[in-house]
C-alpha cells in the first residue's frame, strides 16, 4: 500500500473542509462553535452528528461513528485509506508523492482493472451484436429468465464465446499475457503453452466493487456443462469474502431504507432489482462470511435479511447461517449491534422464480415477515421433532438451546429460553436451568475473532455506565487537546480503566503525544486509528464545548476517575479487613491504617472536586 508523507496528508487535510464535505451529502446547521447534522451513516430525524471545524473532526452520538476528514470519506464511500487520500487530493488539485515501488504496485492494480473493464466491454458487445448461434442462445437464455430488454445494458451483461476470442482481443489492446492471467480472464495451456480464454460459451455477469468498477466475472453455462456457474478466482483486486454482487447498485437504497437483502445468485439479484427491491445483493459462490456482514452493516443500519432458497442447498445454507449468532446480536452490544434476519422462499423456489410467480407484493410480505436469525434458527430446530411425543420434547429443547450457546449469558438468551419452553410446552425454569449449563462453541473460521476474542456481554449498572462515560470523555478530551496532555500522562497511565480498549487507548495516547508534543488533533486520530480499530469512535466523542473549559474539564474528569479508583480500593480493603481471620493482629492494624490514610486522601479529593460546568 502506498505510504504518503506526513506533509502530503497534512496538505490534503488543510485543503479540504470537513463541514463543506458533509454539506454535500446532508443539511448542516451551525450551533455555537460547532456544526450539527443528521448522521449520513444511519437513519435519524434529529441531528446527532457533531462537526468540529477547529479540529476538523466529527462524531455521531447516535451511532458512535467518528473520525477526521479522511475517515469520513472512507466510511461514506466505503474505500480504503489510500483511495480516500487520493480522492481528497484530486478534489483539492494536490499532487501526491509516491515512491517508485508504490507507483509500480498502483500501476499493476490499475492495469488489472483495465483488463477487467475491457473484458466486460468486449463480452457485452458480443452479447448485443454477435450474430452467431451461440450468442443467440445466450440472448434466448436471458429472455427466458426475464432478463432481456434493458437488463443487459443496465447490468453490462455479456457473452463469452471462448476459442481465444478474448485473448486475441486483449492482445490487440496492448495487454500482456501476465496481465490477463493475473486478472483471471485467461489461463495458460498445459506446460505453460498458449493462453486460452477462462470462460467459454457462458453468459457473463461482471462483478463490480462498491464504486462500480469491474474487478471480476461470473459466468453461467448456456447449455449443459459443469460447473453450472464459474467465478473468477482470487486476484490482487478481487477477494470473494469482501465483495457482494450488486452492492454498487444497492448501497444507496440500503442507506435510505436501512435494510439489506442477501440472496445466493446473480439472476436473483437482478430479478429483485427489476421488481423494485434495489437493496438486494448476492454472495459470489461462497457462503456468507462475517466480513460480508460487516460490510453490509456499514450500509444498512436497521437490519440485514438473509433470503434462503427453498431447496435442500438453500436450507443447508440456512443451517450454516446460524454460525453467525454471537453477542453482536444482543441488546448489550449497543451501537455495535447487528440485526440479522432470515426467511425461506416457499415451494422450493429461488427469489427470481418466486418474485416472477407470486409478484412483488408477495415478496415484500415475505421480507416483512422475516424472523430474527435467533428465532428462525430455534424454530427450524424445533420443527425437526414431533413434540406431541413426550420423548421428543427433551431433544427438541436441547437442539433449540444449542442455537443460544454463543450468547448464553445475555438477557436475550433468557427471553428466548422462555420462548423455547412455550413452543415445546415444558416448564420455563427447566429450560433456563439448561441454558446456564451450555458451553459456547464457535464453529466458524474468523481470524479477527480468534485474535481478539469477544468478551461475554455485560449488564451495566448506572454507576458503571457513568464510569465508562467519564473514561471516554477523558480520553477524547486528551486527544482533542494535545498541548494539555502532558499534565495528564500520570492519569492516563495510572487509572484503573474499566474497559480494556480504554486502557489500550490511554497507553497509545501517551505514546503518540510524548513522541510529538506539537502534533495536530487530526494526526493524533490518524495514528491512533491505524493502531486501534476503536480509536476514532472513542476519541471523537467529547461533549465539552469550547477550549476555554477543556483544561478544567480534564482536571475534573482526572480527579473523578481517581476518586472512583480510590473508592474501589477502600471497598476491597474493607472487605479484606472483614474477612481477616487469616491475618495477624499487626497485619490487620496495618491494613486498617492504610484504609484510613486512603480515606483521608479520598475525602480531600472529594472536597475540591467541583464540576467546571457548575462554576461557569
Amino acid at each position: 500500500m502506498p505510504v504518503f508523507s506526513e506533509e502530503d496528508i497534512r496538505q490534503v487535510r488543510d485543503a479540504n473542509d470537513l463541514v463543506e464535505l458533509f454539506s454535500e451529502r446532508t443539511r448542516v446547521q451551525r450551533k455555537g462553535r460547532d456544526f450539527w447534522c443528521c448522521c449520513p451513516f444511519h437513519q435519524e430525524k434529529t441531528p446527532s452528528c457533531k462537526i468540529d471545524p477547529s479540529t476538523q473532526t466529527w462524531h455521531c452520538f447516535g451511532c458512535g461513528e467518528g473520525g477526521d476528514i479522511i475517515s469520513y470519506i472512507q466510511k461514506m464511500d466505503d474505500v480504503g485509506f489510500v483511495d480516500a487520500v487520493r480522492f481528497l487530493a484530486r478534489r483539492a488539485n494536490i499532487e501526491l508523492h509516491e515512491s517508485e515501488a508504490d507507483r509500480r504496485t498502483s500501476s499493476k492494480r490499475g492495469r488489472l482493472r483495465d483488463v477487467c473493464r475491457e473484458t466486460a466491454a468486449f463480452y457485452h458487445l458480443l452479447l448485443m451484436r454477435e450474430d452467431s448461434p451461440e450468442a443467440q442462445a445466450a440472448r434466448t437464455y436471458l429472455s427466458g429468465r426475464d432478463l432481456g430488454g434493458s437488463v443487459p445494458k443496465t447490468w453490462n451483461l455479456g457473452f463469452a464465446p471462448g476459442r481465444r476470442r478474448l485473448v486475441n482481443h486483449l492482445r490487440s489492446k496492448g495487454f500482456t499475457a501476465e496481465e490477463m492471467v493475473s486478472a483471471n480472464v485467461a489461463v495458460r495451456g498445459r506446460n505453460g503453452g498458449d493462453l486460452n480464454d477462462r470462460f467459454f460459451n457462458r453468459v457473463m455477469f461482471p462483478i463490480n466493487d462498491v464504486k462500480g468498477e469491474c474487478i471480476a466475472f461470473g459466468g453461467r453455462v448456456i447449455d449443459q456443462g459443469e460447473p453450472k456457474y464459474l467465478n473468477s478466482g482470487e486476484t490482487p483486486i478481487f477477494h470473494k469474502s469482501e465483495v457482494l454482487y450488486g452492492l454498487d447498485k444497492a448501497k444507496k437504497t440500503m442507506a435510505s431504507t436501512g435494510v439489506a437483502v442477501i440472496v445466493e445468485g446473480y439472476t436473483d439479484v437482478i430479478a429483485l432489482h427489476e421488481a423494485g427491491f434495489t437493496n438486494s445483493v448476492a454472495t459470489l459462490g461462497t457462503s456468507l462470511t462475517r466480513q460480508h456482514i460487516r460490510i453490509l452493516s456499514h450500509h444498512a443500519k436497521s437490519k440485514i435479511i438473509y433470503l434462503f432458497d427453498g431447496d435442500a442447498a438453500g436450507q443447508r445454507a440456512a443451517d450454516r447461517a446460524l454460525e453467525f449468532i454471537d453477542s453482536s446480536m444482543t441488546p448489550e452490544a449497543g451501537i455495535m449491534r447487528i440485526d440479522l434476519y432470515a426467511a425461506t422462499i416457499p415451494d422450493n423456489m429461488d427469489p427470481a422464480e418466486y418474485v416472477k410467480a407470486a409478484g412483488a407484493e408477495a415478496m415484500q410480505e415475505l421480507l416483512d415477515s422475516a424472523s430474527p436469525l435467533l428465532k428462525y434458527g430455534i424454530d427450524r430446530r424445533i420443527a425437526r421433532f414431533d413434540i406431541s411425543r413426550p420423548e421428543n420434547k427433551a431433544r427438541a429443547v436441547q437442539e433449540a438451546l444449542s442455537v443460544l450457546a454463543p450468547i448464553k449469558d445475555s438477557i436475550l438468551a433468557n427471553e428466548y429460553a422462555v420462548y423455547i419452553a412455550g413452543a415445546v410446552h415444558v416448564a420455563e425454569q427447566m429450560v433456563i436451568d439448561q441454558l446456564s449449563t451450555l458451553r459456547p462453541q464457535r464453529t466458524y473460521d474468523d481470524q479477527q475473532a480468534q485474535a481478539q476474542p469477544q468478551q461475554a456481554p455485560r449488564v451495566l449498572s448506572v454507576a458503571e455506565r457513568n464510569r465508562l462515560r467519564s473514561e471516554r470523555e477523558f480520553l477524547s478530551l486528551v486527544a482533542q487537546n494535545p498541548a494539555m496532555a502532558p499534565d495528564f500522562y500520570s492519569a492516563l497511565l495510572q487509572t484503573h480503566w474499566h474497559e480494556s480498549v480504554h486502557q489500550q487507548l490511554a497507553e497509545l495516547l501517551v505514546d503518540i503525544l510524548s513522541a510529538n508534543p506539537t502534533i495536530t488533533v487530526a494526526d493524533v486520530l490518524l495514528q491512533a486509528q491505524q493502531r486501534n480499530a476503536y480509536a476514532s469512535k472513542v476519541l471523537t466523542s467529547s461533549v465539552v464545548q469550547g477550549t476555554t473549559s477543556a483544561y478544567d474539564s480534564l482536571k475534573y474528569l482526572s480527579d473523578d476517575l481517581t476518586i472512583g479508583d480510590l473508592e474501589e480500593t477502600v471497598e476491597e480493603m474493607t472487605s479484606q479487613l472483614k474477612n481477616s481471620d487469616h491475618l495477624t493482629s499487626e497485619e490487620r492494624d496495618e491494613l486498617f491504617k492504610t484504609i484510613v490514610a486512603i480515606q483521608g486522601d479520598l475525602n480531600s479529593l472529594r472536597n475540591r472536586h467541583i464540576d467546571p460546568e457548575i462554576t461557569q
